[in-house]
């Protein structure tokens, strides 16, 4: 595992553009094309919008980017709490992608069963037999530990080992929820976590550095093999870790 620790929000946006960036390019060199799945949250908005700047969007070959979504929240692209909505809003309209480089989940005119069978087909398309799966998974970890929708205590969602996605009804949100399942998260070439804010001092702290839990801490069960493991957090996100 390695540990970026930056001193804010947009120290961390920046030094995370530009290791992706240079991270894109590196494996474009040895094939076509650059997977890589985006998260929610109000984390990544940062991040995003650096890359559809100036400053960045003429370094990126966008034309072999394809875009992966690592959960949603089971409503129209148009709500705004859909995370695609988010993505599109601050990075994918403002950069050169086609729709068909864009695998997101289905959440119209279709049940969460369906949707999330219908993205695990895209996914087994995508990555079935080869040695690792997305080249890029970013994920956030919520203040309660969780990350893409495994959250505390919802153990079948958190230790499903077979499928590569799952749906689920939320109470605490009231809707449903799907998300990639932790093989798929673990079968990535790079998982990037990105955490900022005094929020997420004590859940990194217990994540990092704590007892192994994932029913309480989820985003502990996500351990890349044989991928790598990036933490980019800020100062006020480490202020409890020990090293």
């Amino acid at each position: 595992m390695q540990l970026h620790i930056s001193k804010d929000i947009n120290e961390l946006s920046k030094n995370f553009a530009d290791w992706l960036v240079q991270h894109a390019d590196e494996t474009l060199q040895k094939q076509d094309i650059f997977t890589i799945a985006l998260s929610g949250g109000s984390t990544p908005k940062l991040l995003h919008k650096l890359l559809a700047s100036d400053e960045y969007k003429n370094k990126i070959d966008w034309s072999k980017w394809h875009f992966f979504m690592g959960d949603e929240r089971f409503v129209p692209y148009s709500d705004d709490r859909s995370n695609a909505k988010m993505c599109y809003e601050t990075l994918l309209n403002h950069v050169p992608v086609k729709e068909e480089q864009i695998h997101f989940f289905r959440t119209e005119n279709i049940t969460p069963e369906e949707s999330v069978e219908n993205y695990a087909q895209v996914l087994h398309q995508f990555f079935d037999g080869k040695p690792t799966g997305l080249d890029v998974i970013i994920l956030g970890m919520g203040d309660d530990g969780h990350t893409l929708s495994l959250f505390p205590r919802q153990t079948e969602v958190i230790h499903e080992a077979t499928k590569w996605t799952t749906s689920f009804w939320l109470e605490a949100q009231g809707m449903y929820r799907v998300t990639m399942t932790h093989p798929v998260a673990n079968h990535a070439a790079q998982v990037c976590f990105l955490a900022a804010g005094e929020g997420k001092q004590e859940a990194l702290k217990e994540v990092l550095e704590g007892v192994y839990n994932p029913d309480l801490y989820p985003s502990q069960i996500i351990k890349p093999n044989p991928g790598e493991l990036h933490w980019f957090v800020d100062e006020a996100a480490a202020k409890l870790l020990s090293h």
